[in-house]
């Protein structure tokens, strides 16, 4: 038979006290059941807990073994308990969250910082596994919000507008396709594309340029990294398409170039998406906010500076 969490408070308190009456007015037991339960502890493990040298129980060695054991599952259930009790007195705002591209990523903890002067209870955990197609997710409670550039008509979710963004052609300064104002889908069949580790399809220089256009790289090479990426255009060994702001202080510092993708350039339209129905106040209210700084960290040198103002003043 197995042991049970009353057993190991009751060795706990025994070797503490040194005898059951005081262990019993410790436990709130009268001696007679605390008596009953050693017995019954004893008996499961059949080995004697303690040896009784007079009046005084004193731990056997394999009481001391067990007494090690109780006092560490005792102190993590304590601190489980403490934990719960805390979480229905005040539950954790959690906001379990996914964008359409890892870059947004970087844009998010800043609005958190600003989100918690608020909400201090606040917490966003990131869901970068379902980044590719997030709305299953997001329908089924996986997930509670979705950053999307994609566009999405379903009467179950929500949508709120939140920023537009350009994808550019970056390049190192000196580049031969820096010579011209923009980069045709035609220009890729010289270069080494580097690119993030996602499908071709979800890609949108592959789906909406290159395929289209019968356009096949002379290389491609997929990367995880953002920081990646950049250091590997910045050394000549590539070019890469990437939101401008994500490059904004490595553009103005000259390190890198940028070029309209296509004539008319390559936009995103992002909305934040997430049910429509039972959604908690705070989820509503980070979104609000997610609307109200809206413009990801980095566009400009003036943006970076109204959001840092943006956090003093909260704070």
């Amino acid at each position: 038979m197995e042991i049970e969490v009353r057993h190991l408070r009751l060795v706990q308190a025994v070797a503490a006290e040194g005898n059951l009456t005081r262990a019993g007015a410790a436990l709130h037991l009268t001696q007679s059941a605390l008596s009953h339960q050693l017995r019954d502890a004893e008996q499961r493990l059949e080995i004697a807990l303690f040896d009784r040298v007079g009046r005084r129980l004193r731990l056997s060695a394999a009481g001391e073994r067990l007494l090690v054991s109780a006092r560490s599952v005792l102190d993590e259930l304590d601190r489980a308990y403490e934990e719960l009790r805390r979480e229905a007195v005040a539950p954790r705002q959690l906001i379990r969250l996914t964008t359409q591209c890892n870059t947004v990523y970087h844009w998010l903890p800043s609005r958190l910082r600003l989100f918690q002067k608020t909400h201090p209870d606040a917490e966003l955990e990131l869901a970068p596994g379902v980044t590719s197609d997030p709305i299953p997710a997001l329908r089924s409670g996986e997930i509670d919000l979705a950053i999307l550039y994609r566009p999405v008509r379903d009467t179950r979710l929500r949508l709120r507008p939140l920023f537009r963004d350009e994808l550019v052609v970056v390049m190192p300064p000196g580049h031969r396709l820096s010579r011209s104002s923009f980069v045709s889908a035609e220009d890729f069949a010289r270069e080494r594309l580097i690119v993030w580790s996602t499908p071709r399809e979800a890609n949108l220089v592959f789906r909406e340029v290159l395929i289209p256009a019968g356009v096949v790289p002379a290389r491609v090479t997929h990367i995880q990294l953002t920081e990646a990426i950049v250091e590997l255009v910045k050394g000549g060994l590539g070019v890469s398409v990437l939101p401008r702001w994500t490059v904004a202080p490595q553009l103005e510092r000259g390190e890198l170039v940028a070029r309209r993708l296509t004539r008319e350039g390559k936009y995103r339209s992002w909305s934040a998406a997430w049910r429509a129905r039972g959604a908690p106040d705070y989820l509503v209210a980070f979104v609000d906010l997610l609307a109200r700084h809206p413009l990801p960290v980095g566009v400009t040198k003036k943006e970076r500076r109204l959001l840092a103002a943006a956090l003093t003043r909260a704070s």
